[in-house]
């Protein structure tokens, strides 16, 4: 049974803040990160991709790191409005409808990323969270929005249906919370020679579990805790010069191992102050996020290759819709191939309009086809792919 006397809770030990870790323990995957990280930025810079297929790899990443972050929190967003969003935010004006959440999120995303030598202080975060609920509400709940949470209740982290809740975590009370916060932020913006000796990516890990150790928001520390992991990293990369800003994927990474992520967290936050496995499994999975990044880089420069080799191709705008499709979907990525009735759903073609457009495609060796007659299914010419088909 827990004692009286023993701290349940990270922050209920009386030495808190001031978490430990072994770098000794620490230094195999911190070396791996680094090197995945000193790959990633190698690959960027010398693909020889153009600059614009290198920005609409990083449009494409945010998008995907945008619904991975609220999918980690159970939302849902429509992929179409969190691309025009993103899209909008770049200045194309002429990119389709968004919802003011979705915009929210993004302007804290590009705030966090893009910012990163303005200061981190209340006001700013206040801000971040007030964008993820522009209407005040959290679905039908009207919550504490542009401020830190302020009421009497126990802020807890909890699970299962109602009389038999199962309590993951506790956060400190409501009122020490600005205290709390001044004490982290006091340590985030600290000049480099005060806090940077701490590595980069270790600090990113450290930022992280700390502000969701202090959970000073009603709603919304989910996402704006992974906004401050993106603003670390972003300030770690230009620290080392690396040119790989927004090339990261790691909401999508921390999506696919949701079940590791909290529990990593919830480990993390009981006990002593002994942090030293959580800073080794963020490591980690920094250093699967970039290899998730170099994976996207390898795809880029694969479509980049077939575009140029069929450049005098003259495909029509139906093939190009289609063909762009197929490429997104990656190496066995479209289920079941393309065919002309799936062409002609995804384009609005007539049947037979449809059968043309592969059939011209085929001939132009764009896509390669498997089976006949009623039966034949494409799949677009990239070499490697489609091996298992």
């Amino acid at each position: 049974m827990q004692s009286a006397q023993t701290p349940l809770y990270i922050w209920q030990n009386a030495a808190w803040p001031r978490c430990r870790y072994d770098l000794q323990l620490l230094a195999t995957p911190l070396a791996e990160a680094r090197q995945q990280l000193g790959v990633l930025a190698g690959q960027a810079q010398a693909i020889g991709l153009a600059r614009s297929d290198l920005q609409t790899l990083r449009q494409d990443i945010l998008v995907q790191e945008a619904l991975a972050t609220a999918a980690i929190e159970g939302q849902q967003l429509d992929a179409a409005q969190v691309r025009s969003s993103v899209m909008r935010k770049l200045g194309f004006s002429d990119s389709g409808s968004s919802a003011r959440h979705v915009d929210g999120l993004i302007e804290v995303m590009f705030d966090a990323t893009q910012n990163v030598n303005v200061t981190l202080d209340a006001d700013r975060l206040c801000r971040w969270q007030s964008a993820l609920f522009p209407g005040g509400t959290s679905g039908i709940q009207r919550i504490q929005v542009g401020q830190f949470r302020s009421f009497n209740e126990p802020m807890q982290i909890v699970s299962g249906t109602p009389g038999k809740e199962v309590v993951h975590y506790r956060a400190p009370d409501s009122a020490v919370v600005a205290a709390e916060m001044d004490v982290f932020l006091a340590w985030f913006n600290a000049p480099a020679e005060q806090t940077y000796h701490v590595d980069g990516l270790v600090r990113a890990a450290i930022a992280h579990l700390w502000f969701e150790t202090i959970h000073p928001f009603e709603d919304g520390n989910g996402r704006i805790g992974r906004a401050i992991i993106d603003m670390a990293l972003a300030q770690d990369q230009q620290a080392h010069q690396l040119g790989v800003a927004g090339l990261i994927s790691m909401s999508r990474s921390l999506q696919q191992h949701r079940k590791e992520y909290y529990d990593a967290l919830h480990q993390a936050q009981t006990g002593d102050l002994d942090i030293t496995p959580w800073v080794s499994w963020f490591l980690k999975l920094f250093a699967s996020a970039c290899q998730l990044t170099q994976s996207h880089i390898s795809q880029a420069i694969l479509k980049a290759q077939f575009w140029a080799a069929h450049v005098h191709s003259n495909f029509n705008q139906r093939q190009r819709k289609t063909l762009q499709k197929l490429l997104d979907a990656g190496d066995g990525g479209f289920l079941g191939g393309m065919t002309a009735d799936k062409h002609s759903k995804i384009t609005g073609a007539s049947k037979a309009t449809a059968t043309r457009d592969l059939a011209d495609l085929l001939q132009k060796g764009a896509l390669l086809s498997r089976g006949v007659g009623k039966a034949i299914k494409y799949y677009v010419n990239v070499e490697g792919w489609n091996r298992c088909v």
